[in-house]
């Protein structure tokens, strides 16, 4: 990594990171594991705890137990800096920022102005330290929260190849499950799902194209958010697909999970997605009511169930946690006939724009540090670097990707027109209007599967957000039990810019049900 002469370099996982920390401050007697925003908070403000003292704890944490599960790829150097500064803000002129002095952990593909590079876990971006905050982190900044650090994911986030292994980057290795370090964290966003998890700081941001938020928060035992497309900007995140493509949170509570997304949320003239996200709102959190069920009707997506008996079971009693909360239940046997053939066209739309969009983002990046500059360079870079890069598995979606026509391509205008339409309006707001319910339920998927890096992912259960992926509509998953052990999310999606109802209802089934159980970790 180049040298940075305002801030010593980023911290690199596992090494140089134990011996300074832990000896630098008795502040790890605070116990960070748990702890909600609200609490973290109502302690900064009681002076129980500084600001200072909560990174010092983290950092400690992450030096005791990430090893065993790389679900951090770098800290910020500059947030003792900026916890300290915190302090002395809140000490002279006291505020009601909701996230003032609380430490968040963002994803590596998502860049922050401190001296720490944006990898997306890949070697060919080891330089990239951009120093600018993409929008998302400068409203989280604003917002008060302190840049702890980047989190693990699969490389490119795992839109390299079709047969990939969930959680691996050759920058941050393999992330590994905090309830069975053995089990996969599922991805892309899998450092942020084992980080928040093991409470390495106090939430995480993730990203999703399709899944790569909900699938790592439900296998992780969090409550993941992926919202409306264009309600967090997407500039200066290293993209897939400018249709599908949006940060959200990560979190081990559903209140959490609305004010991380209060904060990152809005408009971006650089993103015009975003256009409407100003109106929106930035208090996700004044919806949430615990009877917010009662009298709602709920459609049962029967279709995306039945993949794995002890899921199901634990479905079953999630349905009668939902009816005794005051919903009805209204069962959908199968998906409107428009969905049937969604996922062909998505696969167009998103090789397609990977090529357009990461050629669009890596001209924004400095070539002395990013010699890459479009997709065949990062073909190339892997071939070249094949023993760190190739070693696991291949390139082929990326290969697939390179053969695609442009943006102007009639097959690919026709396909993304027909798959938004398909998936959403003909299909998700079909399954509502049809039968007259507000939202859809389903399993997010079955437990966490083995590592394998012989068999790769081994996906158990059919999952319920593709269609909101594609869409662009919102989709929560919220603990719902576990299997042997294993964590288990119920999905809650709605239609387009319906996230504030969404997460109420999350929220009143969170509180219905306690559902969640932390990993079988060390004290922080």
């Amino acid at each position: 990594m180049p040298e940075c002469t305002e801030s010593p370099p980023a911290m690199r996982l596992p090494l140089l990171l134990a011996p300074a920390l832990l000896a630098a401050s008795p502040a790890h007697a605070y116990d960070v594991a748990e702890k909600s925003i609200d609490t973290l908070r109502a302690d900064l403000d009681a002076g129980r705890v500084t600001s200072a003292e909560l990174v010092a704890a983290y950092e400690a944490r992450i030096a005791q137990i990430d090893p065993q599960l790389h679900a951090v790829i770098a800290l910020n150097p500059r947030a003792l800096e900026q916890a300290r500064a915190a302090d002395a803000a809140r000490k002279a002129h006291p505020t009601h920022q909701p996230l003032e002095g609380i430490p968040i952990l963002i994803k590596d593909n998502i860049e922050s102005a401190d001296p720490v590079a944006t990898t997306a876990g890949s070697l060919a971006l080891a330089g990239n330290v951009t120093g600018r905050d993409a929008p998302l982190v400068a409203h989280l900044r604003a917002a008060g929260a302190i840049i702890l650090g980047k989190t693990n994911l699969s490389e490119w986030a795992n839109i390299r190849s079709n047969h990939s292994i969930s959680g691996w980057s050759a920058t941050g290795g393999q992330a590994r499950n905090p309830y069975d370090p053995r089990r996969s964290t599922c991805g892309s966003s899998a450092g942020s799902g084992a980080a928040a998890a093991a409470s390495f700081a106090a939430a995480a941001v993730g990203t999703e194209t399709d899944g790569s938020i909900t699938c790592p928060s439900a296998v992780n035992g969090l409550v993941g958010f992926k919202p409306t497309v264009g309600l967090v900007s997407r500039t200066h995140v290293v993209p897939i697909s400018h249709s599908q493509d949006t940060p959200g949170p990560m979190a081990r509570s559903v209140r959490d999970a609305a004010l991380l997304l209060g904060a990152m949320a809005g408009s971006d003239a650089a993103d015009p997605a975003t256009a409407r996200a100003d109106q929106l709102g930035h208090d996700f959190t004044r919806t949430l009511a615990p009877d917010a069920l009662k009298g709602v009707r709920i459609g049962v997506m029967r279709f995306a169930a039945g993949f794995h008996p002890e899921t199901d079971a634990l479905f079953e009693r999630a349905l009668a946690t939902l009816r005794a909360a005051g919903a009805t239940l209204v069962e959908i046997k199968a998906p409107p006939p428009a969905t049937a053939g969604v996922g062909e066209k998505e696969q167009l739309v998103l090789s397609t724009e990977l090529k357009a969009d990461m050629a669009s983002y890596l001209a924004s990046t400095d070539p002395a540090k990013v010699p890459s500059r479009t997709l065949a360079d990062l073909i190339a870079f892997n071939k070249a670097h094949a023993a760190q890069e190739l070693a696991l598995f291949g390139q082929d979606f990326f290969e697939d990707a390179e053969t695609t026509k442009g943006l102007a391509d009639p097959a690919y205008r026709t396909a993304a027109a027909q798959a938004k339409r398909s998936a959403g309006p003909e299909g998700i707001d079909r399954m509502l209007a049809d039968n007259k319910v507000t939202a859809l339920v389903a399993p997010t998927l079955g437990p966490a599967w083995l590592i394998d890096p012989v068999l790769k992912d081994n996906f158990v259960g059919g999952g319920a957000g593709g269609l909101a992926a594609v869409a662009g509509y919102p989709h929560l998953t919220v603990p719902m039990g576990q299997v042997d052990g294993l964590p288990v999310g119920l999905s809650i999606v709605g239609t387009a810019w319906d996230d504030a109802r969404v997460l109420a209802y999350g929220y009143a089934f969170e509180q219905a049900s306690h559902a969640r159980r932390a990993p079988a970790l060390p004290p922080g």
